[in-house]
């Protein structure tokens, strides 16, 4: 089956960039280095294609109350114009993806996983015909384009293009209109940097790219590719899915129980119904019974770099696995991710990281393990 291409692959083409097959789309790794990226992020501005990322129009008499089945967050309280981050569990309370929910004034918008897009979409369909909801869904994935502008000098360069993208609260996002180009503009991100989300319409997505890359300064913003997203959200403790997050993992083990919304947090309200999402009976429990595993932060002691699967051993014995790791270009130093038992071990003491046979000492620290200036 051919790779599907985002509207920008002829430009990845013409700067060289190396494509791989990331989740059934040709995308970038990288330019010509990932450390490159990763500080060109870090320090001033960097461009991502993430149009692959899954984009779902909803809409209809029951879209907020089927949102609220299939999302572990209110959103009946969210206003126009807010973004919100949240999670899609099964019935075990296993994460199936974790999603930003998006409210216009006429409709919902859904972001998800590239690799998760088919399950969700599935998934949602077999919940609003079970269920009988009357909601529209349109998949806009292939019809619209998606990129992320991240790092500190981001905003200084949006504003050349925008005197009032730059005034957006964090998780909020507007609609604009950029000469024929319509956007949708969000202030959210993957990286632990500053930057906005652009989504626009596939058939003009190279004219914007054009435009907003001329109008910033030679060198402020460059692209970035796929490895450089991985060591930057790495730095930053940012889960991604099919490492720290999967169906057999629960969004409170992997530390985000600020995007599930549990019992009493509901609330009540007379004019608006919260209906039990899927999932929260098993998460109820386990808040209430204590997480099967706990996320934690590795720096090594040694320059070798942990990988995902790599066995955690706490006092000598095998106590939990790496879930992600890298050469980290920010701190210079090999960081990891790894699920462990529970209240087995805190920040400061120190674990061993099997090599195959051999063993190599990191030191337990808080996520996540870069955080930005404000």
């Amino acid at each position: 089956m051919a790779l599907l291409r985002t509207p920008f692959f002829d430009t990845h083409a013409n700067a060289k960039a190396r494509m791989v097959d990331f989740a059934g789309w040709e995308m970038p790794l990288h330019y010509g280095s990932i450390i490159e990226e990763h500080h060109q992020c870090r320090t001033s501005g960097a461009m991502f294609d993430v149009s692959h990322m899954g984009r779902l129009h909803i809409k209809g008499r029951h879209a907020r109350k089927f949102l609220e089945r299939v999302v572990t967050r209110k959103v009946s309280d969210m206003v126009i114009g807010q973004c919100r981050y949240a999670l899609v569990c099964n019935e075990k309370g296993g994460v199936m993806d974790d999603v930003l929910v998006y409210k216009f004034e006429d409709k919902w918008m859904v972001v998800c996983n590239a690799s998760n897009r088919a399950k969700i979409v599935a998934h949602f369909n077999a919940v609003i015909q079970g269920e009988k909801h009357t909601v529209e869904m349109d998949d806009v994935t292939e019809s619209t384009a998606m990129l992320a502008f991240q790092g500190p000098k981001v905003m200084e360069q949006v504003s050349k293009v925008s005197s009032t993208i730059p005034l957006l609260k964090n998780y909020h996002f507007t609609e604009k209109n950029l000469m024929i180009v319509k956007l949708v503009v969000s202030r959210t991100g993957y990286t632990g940097e500053d930057g906005v989300e652009v989504i626009l319409g596939a058939k003009t997505a190279k004219f914007a790219y054009d435009l907003l890359m001329g109008k910033g300064d030679a060198g402020m913003i460059k692209p970035a590719g796929l490895g450089a997203r991985d060591t930057l959200r790495i730095e930053a403790g940012m889960p991604l899915y099919g490492h720290e997050l999967g169906e057999e993992i629960d969004p409170l083990s992997a530390g985000l129980k600020f995007g599930v919304t549990l019992g009493k947090e509901n609330g009540s309200d007379a004019q608006v119904e919260i209906p039990r999402f899927i999932g929260q009976d098993a998460l109820e429990a386990i808040a209430q019974n204590g997480v099967p595993q706990t996320l934690i932060g590795l720096k090594m002691d040694g320059r070798r770099t942990p990988r995902q699967g790599a066995e955690v051993l706490v006092n000598g014995q095998p106590s939990g696995t790496v879930t992600s790791g890298c050469m980290s270009p920010t701190l210079n130093v090999p960081i990891a991710m790894a699920f462990v038992k529970p209240n087995l071990v805190k920040a400061g003491d120190t674990v061993e990281i099997a090599f195959g046979a051999s063993k190599e000492t990191a030191k337990v620290c808080a996520l996540p393990f870069y955080k930005r200036a404000k």
